[in-house]
């Protein structure tokens, strides 16, 4: 249950409650601002290598190297105060050829240009007043090879910086230290040539890798070198994969850019070369309160543009910014919102187990509602993120429980009789995952125990964009790892219904968040129900269990012997025979998993076989899966613990009501 003020959670008790709901429309997604890029410029440029940063004026600086058949000649740009009508067209000869690949990074005043030549030198030229002047380009070190696809640069806050760059399979990291330059060492991975490379420092350097495997398969990695942030200094982090194609067939990933604004963001390209084939960025962005290190990005989209080299990314005050060589786009950074709660004429909430949605009415008499999306409405159109709050008029104003958020599905207009409004529907992160469907094959523990059922439910939430919290959990679901395999076009939905089919625990949805309930029959109550707070109606029931014995079938691959473990609920099958459900699952290779895995779905037939409905007035903070007590003396209940399976939320003003309905089952 979400925590409540003291004179919220006494209001929401009395009888003659004054209800009061606050609702926002946000240009948010999944809890992150959506950002609107435009087009400022569109010049003749070749594509080809290129890089962008802003210094701490908020100028723009970019370098680029023209094709080989222009000796790969290197140069840069300075905008001075960038916005629509900038010209990003003059660019200086820097008199420096034969660059490889190029890179830019500032911090402050400072700004380097990095990059390799032919001759396999490492160089820089650097300004210390915002790339207004620039001084002579200076030797930092040679490449092993000219086999150079990646370099990028960073500083830390107080001056120091690194470069990485790929050289054929290996990733070179060279770090300046009060002005010194170290001597540059390797990484500690085996795999194949790689193709890009990106970073930004927050802690540690935060790296995407594209390239190969050693088994020939495309990759796009998230990395962490060390800087004794999550990482150890001058350590690296295992590689985290985020896009994976087969060895042999036509996709491949290269050419990385990262940003951090609100969370970690990044472009990509991803390269077709079947019939109908395309070279095109790729966008991806880090999953809101998680770290870098963890390796949870939401399912990568299509960025309408043809590249082969991508789009670099910065940003600066309230706008990010990306380039290519020809191009220049912006975006506003800044959440915009729109509050809705003064015309809104009704309200209605449904949470289920697997499902949820809210539909609002808001008057529209007067026409303000006519063109959402558009003018002082922009913030109101479809994917937009809708942030309901229940709450009262209490002695301290008008209060409310930040609850859950939804995402605009659709919108409909209705005029009749001379009254007019504009109604919402909008779904929570289970339709999220439910219109996510994997794109590739995925399999997690084949060979090896490297991500147990919690983990393996993260990385499908975030791929979604929602972010798994653990209220609870039991030991199963960090102690099980089953070889797990996820075909093209499953949905999320029906994956983390399997994956939750193995263990005890359940999972609720609240906005951007999934959270995780591990039910114990021994869990203390969290509120009370038919005392302090009335109970306008209840339907108690209590039913046969739908399955009373479990027998599970597993496989020891130790002894190569089959498993066969029984769980039994005897007091259903001395009343009703015996009601069976098999299960075969080879990935239980121990008597012990055998029997958890019997247990937890017993458990789950427990929970539901206690039914019941009670309807109340609205309590503000009542989440999924909370444990109640509920005492009606009519029915026989005195303190009876309940646990909430469902709940349904009515605001309609005009009719006096606010109220919620809250489905029951056994602890």
């Amino acid at each position: 249950m979400r925590t409540l003020t003291s004179t919220l959670l006494a209001a929401q008790k009395q009888d003659a409650s004054v209800p009061y709901v606050k609702i926002e429309a946000v240009n948010k997604i999944t809890g992150v601002v959506r950002y609107d890029w435009s087009r400022l410029y569109d010049g003749s440029e070749d594509d080809y290598f290129h890089a962008l940063t802003m210094p701490g004026d908020g100028s723009m600086v970019r370098a680029r190297v023209t094709l080989p058949a222009d000796s790969r000649k290197l140069y840069r740009q300075r905008v001075a105060n960038p916005g629509p009508g900038s010209d990003f067209s003059q660019w200086t000869y820097t008199s420096q050829y034969n660059a490889v690949v190029v890179v830019a990074a500032s911090l402050g005043a400072e700004v380097s240009i990095f990059w390799i030549n032919t001759s396999r030198e490492v160089r820089r030229i650097k300004s210390t007043d915002y790339g207004v002047n620039w001084g002579s380009p200076e030797l930092i070190d040679y490449s092993p090879t000219t086999a150079i696809y990646g370099l990028v640069a960073a500083y830390k806050p107080g001056g120091d910086l690194a470069i990485f760059f790929a050289d054929q399979s290996t990733l070179y990291v060279k770090k300046s230290i009060s002005g010194l330059w170290q001597t540059k060492s390797a990484w500690d991975k085996t795999t194949g040539n790689l193709s890009g490379i990106a970073g930004a420092y927050d802690g540690d350097w935060n790296l995407l890798v594209t390239g190969k495997d050693t088994a020939g398969n495309y990759k796009l990695w998230s990395l962490v070198y060390g800087d004794g942030g999550d990482v150890a200094v001058g350590s690296w982090s295992v590689l985290k994969e985020l896009a994976s194609a087969p060895s042999g067939g036509d996709f491949e990933y290269k050419q990385p850019f990262l940003d951090k604004t609100d969370v970690y963001r990044c472009f990509f390209i991803e390269k077709f070369i079947g019939t109908e084939a395309y070279s095109r960025p790729f966008r991806s962005q880090a999953i809101h309160g998680t770290h870098f290190v963890d390796g949870l990005w939401r399912e990568p989209v299509p960025f309408n543009l043809y590249s082969d080299y991508g789009l670099a990314m910065a940003h600066h005050g309230d706008y990010g910014w990306l380039a290519s060589p020809d191009s220049v786009w912006r975006a506003s950074l800044t959440a915009s919102s729109l509050e809705l709660t003064a015309d809104v004429i009704s309200v209605r909430q449904e949470l289920g187990k697997t499902a949820g949605g809210l539909t609002v009415e808001l008057r529209n008499d007067n026409g303000r509602y006519a063109s959402p999306g558009q003018g002082d409405l922009v913030a109101l159109d479809i994917g937009c993120q809708l942030e309901f709050s229940p709450g009262c008029i209490t002695a301290a104003g008008s209060e409310y429980s930040t609850g859950p958020s939804f995402f605009l599905e659709s919108l409909e207009h209705t005029s009749a009789g001379g009254r007019a409004s504009l109604v919402l529907h909008a779904g929570d992160g289970w339709g999220a995952l439910g219109d996510w469907k994997a794109r590739h094959q995925f399999r997690w523990n084949k060979a090896s125990d490297n991500m147990c059922v919690r983990d393996i439910i993260a990385v499908i939430l975030a791929r979604a964009g929602l972010k798994l919290e653990v209220k609870s959990q039991s030991s199963t679901i960090t102690g099980f790892y089953p070889d797990f395999t996820i075909n093209p076009d499953d949905n999320g939905r029906s994956v983390i219904l399997k994956l939750l089919s193995f263990v005890p625990d359940v999972l609720f949805i609240e906005g951007n968040k999934a959270y995780l309930v591990n039910p114990l029959s021994s869990d203390d109550k969290e509120y009370s129900y038919g005392v302090e707070h009335q109970i306008k109606e209840g339907r108690y029931g209590r039913g046969a269990m739908g399955t009373n014995r479990v027998q599970v079938e597993g496989y020891d691959t130790g002894t190569s012997q089959l498993i066969l473990v029984n769980s039994f609920a005897w007091n259903e099958i001395d009343r009703l025979y015996d009601r069976l459900y098999q299960i075969e699952d080879r990935n239980l290779n121990s008597v012990n998993e055998a029997q958890q895995r019997g247990q937890a779905y017993l458990r789950q037939m427990e929970i539901e076989a206690a039914e019941g409905i009670i309807t109340v007035p609205v309590n503000c903070g009542q989440q999924l899966y909370d444990v109640i007590d509920v005492t009606d003396a009519r029915a026989g209940l005195d303190a009876v613990k309940k646990r909430i399976l469902g709940l349904v939320l009515v605001y309609n003003p005009q009719r006096g009501e606010y109220f919620q309905r809250l489905e029951l089952g056994g602890v």
